[in-house]
């Protein structure tokens, strides 16, 4: 299990789900430690995709030294597997810099991994993924569920039967490997890490302040010209809907809305839709939060929140 060569250079984990302010919280525990922090985001992955995945800004990235952000094109994907051999590798080059490697994010899929360790599955296979996907065009993700129902009854009653993503990955696996997701799942893992995980969330009661913030987050956007950066995204002959990073919240709502209209896109129903699909994975990331009982939880809301992540972080 990796681990730092002193305790100060323990790698410690910040979760929490989006529009909680873990940007402000990761800064303001890099003015009290040495960090280097490693983004834990399946989105801030792409270049060209900054305003629609509250990026950092350049004065942020420049404050503090970030990994994991812009490193592929919105044509590639990236999956958890990635991400765990991407951290292993970095948290022991950060510590030899004598830094604390701070790992920040809200995809918990990745965290899980991380915690949990990997199952041995099949590498992607560009071949199929085309197939599945020329597939899912011509019948539909459904149509798709459907297919994984027969193979993979498991997986395919945890999907939603428009996850495209999960679900052509769950297929591929099934024929690649002959043997169903969830079976390969049970076997034998690699070993997870122990780390420390801080988790900024909202209380039960805060559910108010959180869509307010998430809501005041979407109009920030659209004002910093969020629409015009789906423009170019959606004007680039190699990009589709199809691909994870263009159904990353917000950007599949964008670019369905210029489908309509393109000159003068419903900017009323796109701050609706966004909102709402924002609403809607932030709960899904509460969920997953919730499945991890050894997080240390701070109320996102509370005022004095920033203090008492900096204390836990230095006890950490």
């Amino acid at each position: 299990m990796p681990s730092g060569p002193t305790s100060a250079l323990t790698p410690l984990c910040l979760a929490g789900p989006t529009g909680c302010g873990k940007t402000a919280a990761a800064l303001a525990i890099a003015r009290h430690q040495r960090v280097e922090i490693i983004s834990v985001d399946s989105a801030l992955v792409y270049r060209g995709m900054d305003i629609g995945t509250a990026k950092p800004t350049p004065e942020e990235l420049a404050a503090v030294p970030h990994h994991l952000i812009d490193i592929l094109e919105p044509t590639e994907s990236y999956s958890a597997a990635q991400f765990v051999r991407d951290a292993l590798r970095l948290v022991p080059e950060i510590q030899a810099r004598g830094a604390r490697p701070l790992l920040v994010g809200g995809t918990m899929l990745y965290f899980k991994a991380l915690f949990d360790g990997l199952s041995e599955l099949p590498q992607a296979d560009p071949a199929l993924r085309a197939q599945l996907d020329a597939d899912a065009a011509r019948e539909g993700w459904p149509a798709m569920h459907a297919r994984l129902a027969t193979l993979d009854p498991a997986t395919a009653a945890r999907l939603a039967p428009l996850d495209a993503q999960r679900i052509q990955r769950a297929l591929e696996v099934c024929l690649l490997s002959g043997e169903p997701m969830s079976v390969l799942y049970g076997r034998q893992r690699s070993q997870g890490v122990d780390w420390p995980l801080l988790s900024l969330e909202p209380s039960d009661a805060a559910r108010a302040w959180l869509h307010a913030r998430l809501a005041q987050r979407f109009t920030l956007m659209l004002e910093q010209g969020f629409v015009d950066e789906v423009r170019r995204l959606r004007a680039r002959a190699d990009l589709h809907l199809g691909l994870p990073s263009m159904r990353c919240v917000g950007y599949r709502q964008a670019w369905e809305l210029l489908d309509q209209n393109e000159a003068s896109p419903d900017l009323a129903a796109l701050q609706e839709l966004g909102t709402a699909a924002t609403r809607q994975l932030a709960k899904r990331q509460i969920t997953w939060l919730r499945s991890m009982p050894t997080r240390q939880i701070v109320p996102a809301e509370a005022p004095g929140a920033l203090d008492q992540l900096i204390a836990l972080s230095r006890a950490s």
